[in-house]
């Protein structure tokens, strides 16, 4: 259970934190970030027992019919990257109390962060492939949010992340698949566990290039670099953790794990140890290129994710337990300078080395932790990212997957070292060493500076005592690489090749920051291909090209429009016709008597359609046509689809009138040289698809399903509305996923249409309270005068006005006596609708029903107007939520039955008032923002407002 705990208790603090941040305001920071550290600790209270080898596992049905389930397992290398991203997460929530001012969106970036912690964890303990896809999309869709907390200048950059990562999704999508049907599982442990199955496979070789891609994507790796320093748009606590410990390592991560099912593979090595060693060099420089402090941190984690990737193409049992340390070095180091960039960005008001100099004399405990991280960041000792850059060496050099590529491998990675050193030498020079060009600067404060000298000193600590970090860099080494002997990490080594080959680095390193001048003027000189621009023209060229496509689709003319699937459908039927074997005959008569009544119906609703030139005549008849096709269904014997299609004629008929309301031109005619082939190719349309149905439907026996569900419905689900139950019980999962479109519909009404009545409310309000202030500061009197002084003006008119025949005595007086009986009714109908006709969906559409009617009659009075859509659809969501997962701690699959006392269904009828309350608020939204409200009259200061008069137009 400790790595379900450990997930749940992240998840909850991702929950609690926009409420700490009302509380508790930019300092929500610290008992969040002791949320994080708690749970790392208790994380690694079981650390002992991965050690020697125990897999914490704990998992729970999900799709069991699919053999997905969603399974949490905690081994060594799930425990490594948990204790980063939980005591990294620690640390840069400590260190954003501090960072944010006032003026900053606290209580979303602190929800966004905890959730990417939860998110991460997620992704690092996911048991099942299924699983751990979901948690990476999260990170990617997270990782968006938190890019874009910048503002609108974050939208491009945050545009490629997006774009960039979910090309990696879908990579990872199709890996997910082909791995599950080589190894006839998703179970994550069972697949590493027994990689000869995957790699037996011919899909073993393409899912392996689509996990590289995903990882790419992901890490930044060639050629998918651009986007990762465009993020550094984002605030400096957000870069600090996604460069740290969670976005980017979610790549490492995924190609650490299925190392045990494709290191035996030459091509795994083939590909990531030149694509990650060829990242690393370019990533190092372009840090080098860079004086912005924060762009060479972003270019050099580019580099050192390179250097990750191609430790892990190498293998070997040392190159993998290489890139387990440095994963972990890396975090410390990067962590730390990001964080004291940060400080120095507010001290100083610039991150531009060319501006800064000579801080240590005003800031010498911030240079002196800058130096920490960045000497370890350079390899240099006793730092721990000395120990895992020599280890690195090492690794490199066992790289066999062709002729010398080891020591080709050593002397690039030699390469990428030494221009890493000198970037980190150009950070603490540039920013502390010279002249002092700004003296009324002055050190932080010691909150602001403790998060960075925890983690600096954390990795000046275990460089020196790096040995008590072996027992968990083995065991996640040997889950990489099981029966392997991992590397023992030692500060001291004695005199080998690593240690020649991390002198040799110092003094290229050294060599090139002193002569600095000349290889920065040698760099700028450099052509680079611009990623980002690159990006750019190609989204460009393919907008383009999609409204090239999309272009006679957008023609305000219906003909223009309608052509083309007009015109198919008669050539369809041709061909059909042409192509079709012979067809068997019906069972039975293919019509009834009251069809050809029916048929009349339609017939005459439809040609009057036609003919009508008023548009509110033209909408009547099309919905007595509807009208009449749910009678035909109703003779069918489809009782539910006929109540459903009645709804939503009249609720369509409802909806289209306020649009259309107050026009009063008619439809315009077609000229008569048009109108002849119009009506036949309408004719021959109408035929085709009549004829289609005739010979589709009808011919064959139930199907192998329908009778399935006939057979067991009742049994299974405890009901006898077999439509009622596949909705809820067998198709729940997709009758959800159905009322979150009904709910983003009803949002959509919301955000896009709200500024045509906000808006003028909201000038009103600006214009009023800028008059009531005017008016103020001339009388004195900010209230106004009593007893409705007018100032001597004309009587105010108001604000809104009724408009419209409904609010009549009529339909006030009527509305009093039918609402609640429809009210009623739609309550029957989602009490039976288990065993009935009825049910959820077309009890909320009675339900909508009354409420238009109720809106409409009582247009101008505040106690119509009070149901709104917003708590409606978010109560209705998260209830038909919980009722579906209510069920997973009893073992059970999503909206599973659960009966009370006396056989009596609740999940489905609970998951059922769910939808009711989304589709009703759906409803309500329609009329709000449809229907809409407009201000007529000039607007008044506030002395002279009455209370404002709100109606639907």
């Amino acid at each position: 259970m400790l790595p379900l705990i450990v997930l749940g208790g992240s998840v909850l603090l991702a929950l609690t934190a926009p409420l700490l941040t009302r509380l508790f305001g930019r300092n929500a920071g610290y008992p969040l970030a002791a949320g994080l550290a708690a749970l790392g600790v208790y994380a690694n209270t079981s650390a002992g027992a991965i050690v020697d080898g125990e897999v914490l596992t704990a998992s729970y049905d999900w799709m069991p019919t699919l053999g997905v389930a969603f399974g949490v397992r905690m081994d060594g290398l799930s425990l490594l990257f948990v204790t980063i991203v939980l005591g990294v997460g620690a640390l840069v929530m400590a260190y954003s109390a501090r960072y944010m001012g006032d003026d900053y969106p606290a209580g979303t970036v602190y929800g966004l962060l905890t959730g990417f912690a939860a998110a991460m964890i997620g992704l690092v303990t996911a048991n099942d492939l299924v699983l751990l896809y979901v948690f990476w999309e999260i990170t990617t869709v997270l990782s968006f949010l938190l890019i874009n907390t910048a503002g609108p200048r974050a939208a491009l950059p945050a545009g490629r992340a997006l774009v960039v990562t979910a090309l990696g999704g879908f990579a990872l999508l199709g890996a997910v698949v082909m791995i599950g049907v080589a190894a006839g599982t998703t179970d994550l442990g069972v697949i590493v566990g027994n990689p000869e199955t995957v790699l037996a496979s011919p899909l073993a070789i393409p899912a392996a290039a689509l996990l590289i891609l995903a990882a790419a994507t992901k890490s930044a790796q060639l050629p998918f670099t651009f986007w990762l320093p465009g993020a550094m748009v984002a605030m400096t606590p957000i870069s600090a953790y996604l460069h740290a410990a969670t976005m980017v390592k979610a790549g490492i991560y995924l190609l650490m794990r299925f190392s045990p099912v494709y290191v035996p593979t030459t091509a795994w090595s083939m590909v990531l140890v030149p694509l990650g060693l060829l990242t690393a060099v370019v990533g190092a420089v372009l840090a080098l290129r860079e004086h912005d402090l924060k762009a060479i941190l972003a270019q050099s984690t580019v580099s050192q994710l390179g250097l990750l990737t191609a430790a892990i193409g190498v293998g070997t049992s040392y190159a993998l337990s290489a890139a387990v340390l440095h994963t972990f070095a890396h975090a410390l180091f990067k962590a730390t300078l990001f964080m004291l960039v940060g400080i120095i960005d507010k001290e100083a008001g610039s991150r531009d080395v060319r501006e800064l100099g000579g801080l240590r004399t005003v800031m010498p405990i911030t240079a002196t932790l800058t130096g920490i991280a960045a000497l370890s960041m350079a390899g240099v000792p006793p730092l721990i990212g000395f120990v895992s850059k020599e280890t690195l060496y090492e690794g490199f050099l066992e790289a066999d997957f062709a002729p010398g590529a080891g020591p080709i491998a050593a002397v690039t990675a030699v390469i990428a070292s030494a221009l890493t050193f000198a970037y980190s030498a150009r950070i603490v020079y540039g920013a502390f060493g010279g002249t002092l060009t700004q003296p009324d600067l002055y050190e932080p404060p010691k909150a602001f500076l403790a998060p960075a000298a925890v983690a600096a000193a954390l990795g000046l600590a275990l460089g020196l005592g790096v040995g008590v970090l072996n027992p968990l860099t083995d065991r996640a080494t040997t889950d990489l690489y099981p029966g392997a002997e991992p590397a023992t990490f030692a500060l001291w080594h004695g005199v080998n090749t690593a240690l020649v080959l991390s002198l040799v680095t110092f003094a290229a390193g050294y060599a090139l920051f002193h002569w600095r001048d000349r290889v920065d003027a040698l760099l700028q000189r450099m052509w680079v291909p611009d990623g980002s621009a690159v990006y750019d023209r190609i989204r460009a060229r393919l907008i383009e090209f999609g409204g090239l496509v999309g272009r006679p689709d957008v023609d305000p003319a219906p003909a223009a429009v309608l052509a083309r699937p007009v015109l198919l459908l008669p050539v369809l039927a041709v061909v059909a016709g042409i192509g079709l074997p012979a067809l068997p005959g019906y069972p039975g008569p293919a019509v009834q008597g009251l069809d050809w009544l029916v048929v009349v119906l339609v017939l005459a609703t439809v040609a009057g359609a036609a003919v009508t030139s008023s548009v509110l005549a033209a909408l009547a008849l099309t919905g007595f046509a509807g009208l009449a096709t749910a009678l035909w269904l109703l003779l069918a014997g489809a009782p539910d689809v006929a109540l459903t299609l009645l709804l939503v004629e009249v609720l369509t008929t409802v909806v289209a009138v306020l649009v259309l309301r107050g026009r009063r031109e008619g439809l315009q005619r077609p000229a008569r040289l048009r109108a002849g082939p119009a009506a036949l190719t309408a004719l021959a349309a109408g035929l085709s698809l009549g004829a289609a149905t005739f010979v589709l439907t009808g011919r064959r026996p139930p199907s192998e399903v329908g009778g399935y569900f006939l057979d067991t419905a009742q049994e299974a689900t405890g009901g006898t509305n077999v439509v009622n139950t596949i909705l809820v019980d067998f198709r729940g999962m997709d009758t959800f996923g159905e009322a979150v479109v009904v709910g983003a519909a009803a949002l959509g009404l919301l955000v896009l249409l709200r500024r045509t009545s906000d808006d003028d409310r909201g000038s009103a309000d600006h214009s009023a309270g800028h008059s009531a202030d005017s008016s103020a500061d001339s009388s004195g009197d900010s209230g106004g005068s009593s007893g409705g002084d007018t100032g001597g003006d004309a009587a105010p008119p108001r604000l809104f006005a009724r408009d419209g025949p409904a609010d009549t005595i009529v339909m006030r007086v009527g509305s009093r006596v039918l609402f609640p009986v429809m009210l009623a009714l739609s309550l029957f109908l989602l009490w039976r609708g288990h065993d009935e006709p009825g049910g959820g969906f077309i009890s909320s559409l009675v339900g909508g029903v009354a409420v238009l009617f109720l809106r409409l009659a009582h247009r101008g009075d505040a106690w119509a107007m009070r149901l709104r859509p917003e708590p409606l659809v978010g109560s209705g969501l998260l209830l038909s939520l919980l009722t579906g997962l209510a069920v997973y701690p009893l073992g059970l699959p999503f909206l599973a039955p659960v009966y009370l006392p006396g056989e009596v269904l609740l999940s489905s009828f609970v998951f059922d008032l769910g939808i009711y309350l989304m589709v009703v608020g759906l409803m309500v939204a329609a009329v709000d923002r449809i229907g809409g409200r407009t201000r007529v009259g000039p607007v008044l200061s506030r002395r002279h407002r009455t209370t404002p008069e709100v109606t639907d137009r």
